[in-house]
């Protein structure tokens, strides 16, 4: 293995750790300890390096001082993103840099790492699919706005300190049904802020060496601290996530009928029924 990618000696979850994450998946947000506090992958020089050579599709960033709730994607900074991120304590600057497993490096890190979670995972929610990583890079003070995300994932941080607000998966009081709908056919993540979901929410504060797990579709926000961040988070599909995105689909298409679906249940609820619906209408051309 390229010295670059390599791993603390020791695991970056140790046994209690995975106990504690065994205990918890997939549905309860919980805390973790992990060892990889310090590695080159994840300097602000490589961040930038790797930034650089990646497609312009992934990378993402924007200024940091956002509000809570954004209505559709920021627009970009217009600074280049190795400034941005070299320079990350002065640009004001919200940077992610998606797919890292584009770069071999990267993608060996991640597949150690979720490696150490696999047999837990898939004994849970099935195979292991889709396993991408996201690195952001973040100025003192930025906030990620209020979203879901498809995904399974933890979150790991690196450098400096931030709060994320998470607030219960499939509760259609902070994430709407017909919101879920429309961004398993092609809408968006982003989700409407409204102070009063406020008391809702439950936060996990990060110093380097923690973690946080966010269950699928969990909607969060994310409060930066006082100083520059870097936070790994490592995400996968699993054949449960597939069929609840697919069932969810599935309620847009009756939903667009005058027909009021049911949600689809958490887990341990399957959802093939509605999955295999939405399956054979997109295999013949028939939803869309």
């Amino acid at each position: 293995m390229n010295a670059r990618s390599a791993l603390p000696d020791r695991s970056v979850f140790d046994s209690s750790q995975r106990e504690c994450f065994s205990r918890n998946y997939p549905e309860i947000p919980h805390k973790l300890a992990h060892a990889l506090r310090s590695h080159p992958l994840l300097e602000l020089e490589a961040l930038a390096e790797l930034a650089e050579c990646l497609p312009a599709g992934s990378i993402e960033y924007n200024f940091g001082n956002q509000p809570l709730g954004v209505d559709g994607k920021p627009a970009p900074t217009g600074i280049p993103i190795g400034r941005t991120i070299r320079e990350i304590e002065t640009t004001n600057s919200w940077a992610v840099i998606k797919n890292v497993e584009q770069h071999a490096d990267y993608a060996r890190l991640l597949e150690d790492l979720l490696g150490e979670l696999r047999p837990v995972i898939e004994a849970r929610t099935g195979r292991m699919m889709k396993l991408q990583g996201f690195i952001f890079v973040t100025s003192a003070g930025g906030v990620t706005p209020y979203h879901f995300d498809p995904e399974h994932n933890i979150l790991l941080q690196v450098r400096g300190n931030k709060v994320m607000t998470q607030f219960p998966a499939g509760n259609p009081r902070f994430a709407p049904d017909e919101v879920h709908e429309t961004y398993h056919t092609g809408g968006g993540r982003e989700l409407k802020w409204r102070d009063d979901l406020l008391d809702g929410g439950r936060e996990f504060a990060l110093q380097p060496g923690e973690a946080v797990f966010v269950p699928v579709m969990a909607p969060h926000f994310v409060r930066n601290g006082t100083e520059p961040s870097i936070s790994l988070s490592i995400t996968w599909r699993s054949e449960w996530s597939f069929a609840e995105a697919d069932a969810r689909a599935l309620n847009g298409v009756l939903r667009r009928f005058g027909l009021k679906p049911k949600a689809p249940g958490r887990w341990p609820a399957h959802n093939r029924g509605k999955a295999l619906i939405w399956r054979v209408l997109r295999k013949f051309g028939v939803a869309q």
